[in-house]
């Protein structure tokens, strides 16, 4: 009986590589061509919402559902639009993705505290919350800053952060403003006020620790400090209260840079040691020592 003959190893390596190579263009033409899509088409679901449903069967007392409402940036108060941009990537209008100058002050943040911080822009978080997996890995990472400049190139900014409060978690099972307004205001994202909307992007690093509905004092002084005002030694209610800014004169770049910083990578060892309120979720720390939305 004849047996075939074996391939030259130069053959299999050259089959090889043009399967790779055409497993690359197939991935960069499907990409491309969702991002084309959701640059026009609301993002109906995105891979965190599955995963934290299906994790919290095994994870959680109760199955945990998704709870979401797509609007369009129209319908969502400019307050909120600009407290996650004062509290979250205050360069927003002026990089391409990604800001260096955090990047660098993420790094030197990291090497002296355990909870680390993330350093991720709008853009970053928006392509992950999107188009990848809930993971911490450098594989994630690269995949992130692909789809980020992607989604950079084909998106206007307006369209990027309308997904972004699109699709962003606010709490268990909460994902988008809309629903996280009508969950713990009662009212629709287009109404939320000045007070409401810094509470909101006070908690986004980290919404399953923190809580928009029973605020630690280390939420309360970031929801102040997001709406620019000094901070009072008072004890923050049990519930969201209205909190009236203070007009402050135009602050010059590098104060501008300044102060971000100081929100973006504040220490999180005061919430730690202090106690939160009554019927609070706990603020002590967890297994999870990174951002969630932030990492």
């Amino acid at each position: 009986m004849n047996e075939t003959p074996a391939l030259p190893k130069k053959s299999l390596l050259k089959k090889g590589i043009i399967l790779l190579l055409k497993a690359i263009i197939a991935f960069f033409v499907l990409s491309v061509a969702l991002t084309i899509f959701y640059r026009f088409v609301p993002v109906p679901y995105t891979p965190l919402m599955f995963w934290r449903s299906t994790a919290s069967v095994f994870t959680e007392d109760k199955f945990v559902g998704i709870e979401k409402k797509w609007v369009p940036i129209e319908d969502i108060s400019k307050a909120m639009q600009q407290s996650v941009i004062k509290a979250e990537d205050y360069k927003f209008y002026q990089h391409r993705g990604f800001d260096f100058e955090a990047i660098e002050k993420a790094i030197q943040y990291n090497k002296t505290h355990t909870k680390k911080k993330g350093a991720s822009t709008i853009s970053q978080q928006t392509a992950k919350n999107v188009f990848l997996w809930p993971s911490r890995s450098w594989l994630r990472k690269g995949m992130e800053a692909y789809f980020t400049v992607l989604i950079e190139f084909f998106w206007p900014k307006e369209r990027i952060l309308e997904v972004y409060l699109n699709v962003i978690e606010l709490g268990k099972g909460v994902y988008g403003v809309e629903a996280a307004s009508q969950k713990f205001f009662k009212k629709p994202a287009k109404k939320l006020n000045s007070s409401q909307a810094a509470l909101m992007a006070a908690v986004l690093p980290n919404p399953i620790r923190f809580r928009i509905d029973k605020p630690s004092r280390y939420i309360s002084r970031r929801q102040r400090k997001i709406m620019g005002t000094k901070i009072p030694k008072i004890v923050v209610a049990q519930t969201p209260v209205e909190v009236k800014a203070e007009i402050k004169e135009a602050l010059t770049p590098e104060e501008k840079s300044k102060e971000f910083f100081s929100l973006k990578f504040d220490s999180e060892e005061e919430a730690d040691k202090e106690k939160a309120p009554e019927g609070a979720a706990s603020t002590a720390p967890s297994e999870n020592t990174e951002d969630s939305n932030n990492d």
